[in-house]
């Protein structure tokens, strides 16, 4: 492969921020219309009683940390093999990785749904109200439908993603939230389903969504070099997408689950009600403002997936730079207005005075937090893109199992600094996540991981190890 030059100069560097802007801004809003679906169902189901409201956070959890985080952990291989596929020129092979992702994901929906019937039995046993229990598993087994929506619904979202088709994702989710929050209202309230309608309501939009891209990608003269048509080689080519999709399900899911084993441990500390209300607000903060930085890591995932396909190394590095910089910049603008606001950000939350004096505390935490998410979002998304999510995986596995939980347990219970310490545990795993991911970013050898990309499309072979060097 002959290495196509790049001279990087200041107008260049410009040229990719605005690149990556395209990218990431109306993802962003795509992303936080898909994130409120779940918002609005839950406000909704909290107007019936406390009863309700408990059960139908509690599923929401378990089944975002069980079933939609795998979903969307593992849909990121598509990003390695279609991004790049996409930068070779390699059009019909987009498709082929869509629908074997789409299959892969609905084999995995089956063995979730079974723990998501059950629920009620596993809350039972870690020692939950059993009629919080009951409500949750009921609601839990009207979203499974909202599962396999999802297992259609991520791939297709990849596959125009790759291709920096942004806006009919944008379109597609703001029609859809517009729908969302009638038809739960007429649900939970006029037809009297409560928390079933909510469950419902959140399955019925997810399937609209995957209505609405599928018709555009079947029909818009955009996807008509990339026109998904299935073969015998979607088939063939499941083998390939697990060995990307599972070290990326593994790199995502680690530090969703000890962000929420964080709020678990904050139960056995001394005043638990008031200890996970904070963590709980601290950990809604993060959540929220994560829609941001996923949006850079999507961007910075499709640059340097197309362009490593496309055999262009320099070009991905300068990808690199411009996106890591926007995500430097809008961290700093966050975390310096948290920090601002810090004695009335508890307000938004509860008027509980001493809540809200204690999320001042942990405001300086939040702000940190805030920081290290939006460059960890941006390096993870390069290693989607570069193909060595099996690296992320083994980094995010030491930060927050062998650096961040036991630096959380050591300062919240020995060390006696409650959820403070919990958070600062979670805190320095989120530094030397960031920081390895940084040191690697920064010794890649480019035009290897180009070459690499190149064999890997054009050979259409299970992939090699991507060393990084």
């Amino acid at each position: 492969m002959e290495e196509r030059k790049l001279v990087v100069t200041w107008g260049v560097f410009g040229q990719e921020l605005k690149k990556a802007s395209y990218i990431a801004a109306p993802m962003v809003a795509a992303t936080v219309f898909q994130y409120l679906l779940q918002v609005v169902s839950l406000m909704m189901v909290g107007h019936l009683g406390q009863l309700l409201l408990s059960a139908v956070a509690i599923a929401t959890s378990l089944t975002n940390v069980t079933g939609f985080s795998l979903l969307s952990g593992m849909v990121g291989g598509l990003e390695t093999l279609c991004g790049q596929a996409y930068g070779a020129e390699q059009y019909q092979k987009l498709g082929t990785y869509t629908y074997s992702a789409m299959i892969s994901l609905i084999l995995v929906c089956f063995p979730v749904c079974l723990l998501w019937i059950f629920m009620d039995k596993l809350l039972i046993l870690i020692g939950q109200d059993p009629l919080i229990a009951h409500e949750a598993r009921k609601y839990s087994i009207w979203l499974i439908p909202a599962l396999f929506g999802g297992a259609v619904l991520k791939p297709l979202v990849r596959y125009l993603q790759t291709q920096t088709l942004i806006y009919p994702m944008l379109t597609s989710s703001f029609i859809v939230l517009c729908f969302h929050i009638p038809l739960c209202w007429a649900l939970v309230f006029k037809l009297g389903l409560g928390s079933i309608g909510a469950a419902l309501a959140i399955s019925l939009s997810c399937w609209l969504n995957v209505i609405f891209l599928g018709l555009y990608a079947m029909y818009s003269s955009a996807c008509g070099k990339t026109r998904m048509l299935f073969s015998k080689d979607a088939l063939l080519g499941i083998g390939e997408f697990f060995r990307f999709a599972i070290p990326s399900a593994v790199m995502v899911c680690l530090k969703w689950w000890a962000c929420e084993l964080l709020v678990l441990l904050s139960g056995l500390l001394p005043n638990a009600k008031l200890e996970t209300s904070v963590l709980s607000i601290c950990l809604t903060i993060s959540t929220l403002h994560f829609t941001i930085p996923y949006a850079f890591g999507a961007a910075a995932s499709t640059r340097v997936s197309n362009e490593l396909g496309a055999g262009n190394p320099k070009a991905a590095q300068v990808a690199v730079w411009a996106i890591t910089l926007l995500a430097i910049m809008e961290a700093v603008i966050v975390s310096t207005a948290i920090f601002c606001c810090r004695n009335v950000l508890g307000y938004a939350y509860s008027n509980d005075k001493q809540v809200v004096n204690y999320v001042a505390v942990m405001a300086p935490l939040i702000c940190l937090s805030i920081i290290m998410d939006s460059l960890q979002a941006v390096l993870s998304g390069v290693a989607r893109g570069s193909g060595w999510q099996h690296i992320g995986a083994y980094v995010n596995l030491g930060a927050f199992y062998l650096v961040g939980l036991p630096v959380a347990v050591v300062l919240g219970f020995v060390l006696h600094l409650r959820g403070k310490g919990l958070w600062i545990g979670i805190v320095a795993g989120s530094v030397v996540q960031s920081s390895v991911l940084s040191l690697i970013t920064g010794f890649t050898d480019w035009q290897k991981q180009a070459t690499m990309a190149r064999e890997r499309i054009f050979e259409s072979r299970p992939s090699r190890e991507n060393d990084v060097e």
